[in-house]
């Protein structure tokens, strides 16, 4: 296996490692290969449809990691680009970050958004001294649900037809874990 610089092993042939600009048509190509089931959840397969945005989404979290304010990380299966996890929001000064993720559907069931987000909770609460994580899911998204519950995270409630998308309102679920109660 090659060896990468800044990639953190997640088990099974699976690393997790920062994704950045230049990895732009890697994303491009592993949002193609589910864009349907991305798509029914998050605006990610709205926003990345060809090379420039997937370029522009990849640039505008590399500024979002130098000002400190969000982080984008690719999980890698066997070397292949097969989803992320990153935090949509970053604020130090208050302790606060909302973590997401994504999968295309051929690396579904091996448990590696859990890895991935668990290695990105940790750092974020032990390193950058966050105190709360949040995970915001549409009520339908029961995979992703089942990731929240895995790591230990509080259902803290439900903002109702708060999510518009694709011309329908979804309830959104809050769920969290706060740095004492991750340790």
């Amino acid at each position: 296996m090659k060896r990468r610089m800044f990639a953190k092993p997640l088990g099974d042939g699976a690393e997790l490692r920062p994704l950045e600009p230049w990895h732009s048509e890697e994303l491009l190509a592993n949002v193609d290969r589910g864009r349907e089931s991305i798509g029914r959840w998050i605006r990610l397969a709205d926003a990345v449809t060809d090379s420039a945005s997937a370029h522009a989404f990849l640039r505008d979290y590399a500024e979002k990691a130098a000002a400190d304010t969000g982080r984008i990380f690719g999980i890698w299966l066997h070397d292949e680009l097969v989803g992320g996890v990153l935090f949509r929001i970053m604020d130090i000064p208050r302790g606060y970050a909302e973590a997401g993720c994504w999968l295309q559907p051929s690396a579904t069931g091996r448990g590696l958004v859990t890895r991935a987000t668990r290695a990105i909770i940790d750092w974020a609460i032990t390193e950058r001294g966050i105190h709360r994580v949040e995970w915001q899911v549409s009520t339908g998204n029961d995979a992703s649900i089942a990731v929240a519950k895995r790591l230990g995270m509080q259902r803290d409630g439900v903002l109702r037809e708060h999510y518009l998308f694709h011309g329908r309102r979804d309830d959104i679920e809050i769920w969290s874990v706060l740095a004492h109660e991750w340790r």
